[in-house]
């Protein structure tokens, strides 16, 4: 059994870390900090090929697979991991929805935009009373002839303040079998998006109201029963989030050993002190542990879509492994780590946040001990008798 990348994807790996290291490197500290979307980058991003990476030739995209797209999520966030920000949310969450489900008059309409770097498509699926418990969401989807009114509200929408269109899990009718989702761009009468609020690694997201808010029908995704489509899609997120996850935590270690290597304190390197020794050697095993597991779950995809379980495991080990070696790094590093002349405190303000974002580490766990038992657990209480 050969646990190397084979040579097709080492070459493409190498190739995007060339193009890193010649057009990203410069100013990746500044990007990591800086308020506004780097939508420039982007761009750039977009003319190289890497928004629509595992998308088909047909679609706009590139006709790779799910791994050349985490290669590519690595090899940038090693670099600059605020540019594999943007590597993700062209290749994975609803975009990668949206081009599993769309109709053709869907893709025309939005993709050339969303795969030129022009534009983002962000996520309305968590609710001020619907979180893990995505299932009780109540924004609802009533159809009227042509048309579709939504009313209610979403919070927690990555790019939300800055994306241009908006794919909305709503309900159109009780139970599971009534959720579906629709498509609905900013400005639409009775669609208002909030003022933008920061969550600790510096992202901003923006409270979204539906009052009343009427789009063609056209503009339905995927119609009662389309939730389980959609959370099969939502599963193949979880590998960018993963990937994100390691990387920034293998960025922050990398930067730990270069100071660890020449940093002294008492007339000798910090790599000399056993106790640094043992926080290297635990963070370099949890990595390459995680990193197994997610190239599992990312070459499930190369025959149709990753199973939930693979996917799950994947973004646990990799969520833990991301935060636990980036906290590790900030404490070798000391001041510096600390400090925001350095990466590495972005770092561990990102890692944290993806233990919550995408599926929660608690609500993985329980996913994954599904799959042990080969039977589902409800998290719901018993019924009263």
């Amino acid at each position: 059994m050969d646990f190397n990348l084979d040579p097709e994807y080492q070459a493409y790996a190498d190739s995007v870390r060339r193009f890193a290291r010649d057009h990203l490197a410069d100013g990746a500290l500044e990007r990591a900090h800086a308020d506004s979307y780097p939508w420039e980058t982007a761009r750039l991003l977009a003319d190289n090929g890497f928004l629509g990476i595992a998308f088909p030739e047909a679609d706009g995209g590139q006709g790779g697979t799910l791994m050349h797209a985490v290669l590519a999520i690595q090899e940038i966030a090693l670099v600059c991991p605020r540019s594999a920000d943007i590597v993700q949310a062209g290749n994975f969450g609803p975009i990668r929805t949206f081009v599993e489900y769309a109709t053709a008059g869907q893709k025309a309409r939005f993709l050339p935009d969303l795969l030129g770097g022009r534009k983002l498509i962000s996520l309305g699926m968590t609710e001020p009373q619907a979180g893990s418990a995505v299932t009780e969401l109540s924004t609802s989807a009533t159809r009227e002839g042509d048309e579709v009114v939504i009313n209610g509200s979403k919070i927690f929408s990555t790019h939300s303040p800055e994306a241009g269109v908006f794919l909305v899990y709503v309900r159109f009718g009780p139970g599971t079998g009534g959720i579906g989702s629709v498509l609905i761009e900013r400005g639409t009468p009775g669609f208002t998006v909030g003022q933008p609020s920061r969550f600790m690694n510096g992202e901003h997201w923006a409270q979204l109201y539906f009052d009343g808010a009427r789009i063609p029908a056209s503009q339905i995704l995927l119609g009662p029963g389309g939730f389980k489509k959609q959370i099969s899609g939502f599963n193949v997120e979880r590998l960018g989030n993963a990937s994100r996850s390691l990387a920034l935590g293998r960025h922050a270690f990398n930067l730990a050993r270069e100071h660890a290597s020449i940093r002294k304190q008492f007339g000798r390197e910090l790599c000399e002190f056993q106790g640094l020794q043992w926080k290297f050697a635990e963070m370099w095993m949890k990595l390459e542990q995680a990193q197994l597991l997610l190239y599992k779950a990312a070459l499930e995809g190369e025959q149709g879509l990753p199973s939930a379980q693979s996917t799950a495991m994947a973004k646990l080990a990799c969520n833990e492994a991301g935060w636990f070696a980036a906290n590790e790094a900030m404490q070798v590093m000391g001041g510096m780590g600390f400090s925001q002349e350095s990466l590495v405190e972005y770092c561990v303000r990102r890692t944290r946040g993806w233990m919550i974002a995408g599926g929660s580490i608690e609500m993985l766990k329980n996913r994954i001990a599904e799959g042990v038992f080969e039977r589902s657990f409800s998290q719901r209480p018993p019924k009263a008798s």
